[in-house]
């Protein structure tokens, strides 16, 4: 009985949270966002294209992924050097405002190096069907064959990503210096990779449009 009482406590719980994010989400201004948005310009690129591959593009970015780091890195559950107290003031409005002003931008397109067609193939292979010698499942059965992700499950969307930036997740995720996925299932699935096949499968995303 207690069992019970316990899982239901956790579904409601869930169902409860599942609400509140869609109430911010229903309720997320763009224009606010815009105006929040200026301090990230730096890094991040005035609408979210960033310049540099030590720091992601945010545009086009499913919304529901970007208000949840917003609020982790906030709240210590991601810790970024470079986002040190950037985020420190801001609501669970302030995050999906400015989630929802990035998200509503044109997502980067960008090409792939398809010179090295071996690095190219390793990077559909892992993307699109995994590599199950290794344990290492398909990345499109969560963030879909076109790499947009899937934001009611608040997966991101890769497609276009710096290539760099996106190793250096999978590494963070390897190392466990990051572990805010849904039951860290990316650390799980990163371990298993080496630093060539995340050269592959980054270097395949930046081109996937």
């Amino acid at each position: 009985m207690r069992k019970l009482l316990a899982s239901l406590a956790i579904t409601m719980g869930a169902v409860g949270t599942a609400h509140a994010q869609t109430d911010y989400q229903a309720d997320a201004d763009a224009s606010a966002g815009q105006e929040m948005a200026q301090t990230c310009a730096a890094c991040h690129g005035a609408q979210g294209i960033s310049p540099s591959g030590a720091f992601p593009h945010l545009a086009g970015q499913q919304m529901s992924y970007l208000a949840k780091q917003i609020m982790d890195i906030r709240d210590g559950n991601r810790i970024v050097p470079e986002m040190a107290g950037q985020v420190d003031d801001y609501s669970d409005q302030d995050a999906w405002d400015a989630a929802a002003f990035f998200a509503g931008q044109e997502a980067n397109l960008g090409q792939t190096n398809d010179e090295d067609e071996e690095l190219l193939a390793r990077g559909e292979e892992l993307y699109r069907a995994g590599d199950m010698s290794k344990g290492i499942p398909a990345c499109a059965a969560c963030h879909t064959p076109t790499g947009v992700g899937i934001g009611s499950a608040v997966y991101p969307g890769l497609s276009g990503q710096h290539a760099e930036y996106t190793v250096a997740t999978l590494q963070d995720f390897a190392s466990g210096d990051r572990a805010n996925s849904p039951n860290n299932v990316m650390g799980d699935i990163a371990s298993k990779m080496s630093d060539a096949d995340m050269e592959a499968v980054a270097n395949y995303l930046l081109g996937l449009n």
